[in-house]
């Protein structure tokens, strides 16, 4: 069963759905007052008589046309005042006593106010509230001090004050809402920016465990496979190696995948991430897979920060798999980590003659990682290089890398030990010189 208040907010709805509707059932309410009250003798006794005078055909031909012109108060505002208020004028001016066609003009006025701007309601309320009120005090027959006439002056200025209540209001909520979303659409951009930051964060770290260990089981099975039936105490320490660099593959996934696991997940891993304080275990596999790497200097001091300690890591990580893959056989390889005031600075350098296109920007492709040579055709699309420029430069730091003179490869990065939040520096010409992965 339907109740009165439900029934009065879906009448709302559709009201305010249908404005022209609207406005034409306030003209017909306005005509029926206006009409109604042209039946009142003013008197002068304690009030209003009604019943004892007939409004004039004059006057009820201006009444339906001031009604009819409210039909339009939303579309041409100012019109409609301007014909209201000469219909109302013109009552005043030829017929005595007046009929009350002022109410249409009452609200027109209002519309006005609720629909301009406040200089312009000043100017133009004060304009109709002069215009009426002389009208009425020169040329009715009534004292310029009688209420009707004093009427005609209140009831125009409080249409105009509540217009510009109703367009101040109006605006102010308008400005909440237009907040209200700004703010919204600004916590959903925040939300797609940190996301896709974490989603490139936790792709580089993929890549760099990917790309370290599954070169290094590709090298060490290349060897079993080759040295696995004239000597297989050989091909069983290779295949150790194989096992022990899965294993190590197969932790550092867990760990970054366990990242994109819920909060409160029990089964995420708690590991800390890799860092300088195992590089010598990096440095070592890269032994054990026929690299010779030198450490020609580690940072022996205070710890890094954690975000600075695993940037270094990764890039001594991917310099030295693509010295692996890319230098060529006979390669050898040096790393070095210092601290040099508020920087640490990592340089990797290598002496390996790969071909050309190896160090013109690629990261992997042909060749057989086996036997060193790393030759094979470039395929174009390595991202070796790219993530460790990226990795370095969102920490405030800076990379280059580019051959050496006389041969060979060098890899140096700059880190803030206190990573900087402003936007990086953009990289040197050597940056951009040279690039092999």
């Amino acid at each position: 069963m339907t109740t009165l208040p439900s029934g009065f907010a879906r009448a709302r709805r559709w009201l305010r759905d249908h404005p022209l509707a609207f406005d034409a059932t306030l003209a017909f309410c306005v005509l029926i007052a206006m009409i109604c009250g042209s039946f009142a003798d003013p008197g002068k006794g304690h009030g209003p008589t009604f019943g004892t005078r007939t409004p004039e055909v004059f006057s009820v031909l201006l009444m339906v046309l001031a009604a009819s012109a409210l039909v339009l108060r939303r579309r041409h505002p100012m019109a409609v005042l301007a014909v209201t208020g000469g219909l109302t004028a013109t009552e005043y001016i030829f017929m005595d006593p007046p009929a009350p066609v002022v109410m249409s003009t009452v609200i027109a006025l209002y519309t006005v106010a609720s629909r301009t701007d406040r200089p312009t309601t000043w100017r133009v309320g004060l304009l109709t509230m002069a215009v009426l009120t002389v009208a009425a005090m020169v040329f009715g027959s009534t004292p310029w001090y009688s209420q009707e006439n004093l009427g005609v002056f209140a009831w125009t200025g409080m249409a105009s004050a509540a217009g510009d209540a109703v367009r101040s209001r109006r605006a102010f909520v308008d400005a909440i809402r237009e907040r209200a979303e700004r703010a919204e659409r600004t916590r959903e951009e925040e939300a797609r920016r940190r996301v896709a930051e974490e989603r490139l964060r936790i792709a580089r770290d993929l890549h760099d465990v990917v790309a370290h260990h599954i070169a290094l089981v590709n090298v060490q099975a290349g060897v079993a496979a080759h040295v696995m039936d004239k000597r297989p105490d050989q091909a069983k320490e290779a295949l150790a190696h194989v096992r022990d660099a899965s294993r190590s593959a197969l932790n550092e996934l867990r760990v970054t995948v366990g990242l994109l696991r819920q909060s409160g997940d029990p089964e995420a891993p708690t590991e800390p991430a890799p860092g300088l304080a195992v590089l010598d275990e990096l440095v070592t596999t890269f032994r054990n897979a026929g690299l010779p790497v030198e450490v020609a200097g580690a940072d022996r001091g205070p710890k890094l920060p954690a975000a600075v300690d695993l940037a270094a890591y990764r890039v001594i990580q991917e310099a030295l798999t693509n010295v692996r893959k890319h230098a060529g056989a006979g390669a050898r390889a040096e790393v070095s980590v210092v601290r040099v005031g508020v920087t640490a600075e990592i340089t990797v350098l290598d002496n390996g003659r790969g071909s050309a296109a190896r160090r013109a920007g690629t990261e992997s492709g042909g060749g057989d990682p086996a036997d060193g040579s790393g030759t094979g055709a470039p395929d174009g699309g390595g991202h070796g290089l790219l993530g460790m420029r990226e990795r370095v430069t969102a920490l405030g730091g800076a990379l280059t890398a580019g051959p050496r003179y006389g041969g060979g490869f060098r890899v140096h990065a700059i880190l803030p030990i206190e990573a900087r939040t402003g936007e990086p520096e953009p990289p040197g010409p050597a940056a951009v010189t040279g690039e092999r992965r």
